[in-house]
């Protein structure tokens, strides 16, 4: 089955899939996504939702994750990795992208490129990393006056209110503005920065709905698991950029065996074979779905 057939996508509108899923007692376990290749991995591997991240996003255009990427950057991942794998993308929209009314219109644009759900944090921008220092913080009022934008302006899609408060103004603060947040009509909050199994725990129990819990590396929060988290109280844990930290690892290798070796022989052990590739993008597929296409053998190498 390929994206080009008519019973492609699920007719359920991924909002409300992801809805129904948090009604689940196991935890949503969500890895990270940046691209639609990303997503076929993660899916083959069994996944039920996907996480698109900002910072993920940002990174892989060779940008910094401080707000300079704009809607239309993210819309268009989203649209890949959606069209890719028809999973529910929870889709990181830093600040919304402006004020009320450019968050209705986030809102609006990121339905329509298919997710799930839009997260939006409480930050000023220049925005940063939730695990930085000196972060500055838009007022819990003037947040939950955007919060209620997304609120008016979608029709499925599930509203994730971040507060970056923890580090600043401590963890009643942090806990104060997700209820601020809840009560303009958040369905899911989301504290970033949380270390302790108590922070976490006190977190999740205090806010009255669906909490998300951030597990990125090398940040303030040491490694849980997603059975930890969910004894902690939680319902969604994301691994946001996990998968982007590795392919580059793997890369940065293959760069220094080409300028070593001068080729690639090292390496082919660690790739994915054309064969293997094609089957992850359905390639037979899609070929067969026009007859003048000869059909494709893989080459083999020569002996």
């Amino acid at each position: 089955m390929t994206w080009l057939e008519g019973d492609y996508p699920n007719p359920t509108p991924p909002g409300k899939r992801l809805a129904e899923r948090l009604k689940s007692p196991e935890i949503l376990r969500t890895p990270g996504a940046h691209n639609g290749l990303a997503g076929l991995l993660a899916k083959r591997a069994g996944f039920e939702a996907l996480y698109v991240s900002g910072a993920g996003v940002s990174a892989s255009m060779g940008l910094p994750d401080l707000g300079v990427m704009t809607l239309e950057d993210l819309c268009f991942a989203v649209r890949t990795i959606f069209r890719a794998t028809d999973l529910p993308l929870i889709v990181d929209a830093d600040t919304g992208y402006g004020e009320a009314l450019n968050v209705m219109r986030t809102v609006r644009e990121l339905e329509m490129a298919g997710a799930a759900a839009m997260q939006m944090e409480d930050q000023k921008l220049p925005k940063k990393c939730g695990h930085l220092n000196d972060k500055q913080l838009v007022s819990a009022d003037e947040m939950a006056l955007k919060v209620a934008a997304a609120v008016k302006a979608r029709t499925h899609l599930q509203i994730i209110a971040r507060t970056d408060a923890l580090t600043d103004e401590g963890l009643d603060a942090a806990i104060s503005r997700a209820r601020t947040y809840v009560d303009a009509g958040a369905d899911i909050v989301f504290a970033d920065g949380l270390a302790t199994e108590d922070d976490f725990r006190a977190f999740a129990d205090a806010v009255g709905v669906p909490a998300l819990a951030n597990m990125t590396e090398f940040g303030r929060t040491p490694h849980y698991t997603g059975q930890q988290f969910q004894n902690m109280g939680y319902k969604i844990v994301i691994w946001p950029v996990s998968q982007l930290r590795c392919a580059l690892k793997a890369m940065d290798g293959l760069y220094a065996t080409i300028n070593s070796d001068d080729g690639t022989e090292a390496r082919e052990p660690d790739m994915l074979t054309r064969a293997e590739l094609y089957e992850l993008i359905n390639y037979f597929d899609y070929e067969e779905l026009d007859s003048s296409i000869v059909k494709t053998v893989v080459p083999t190498a020569a002996e």
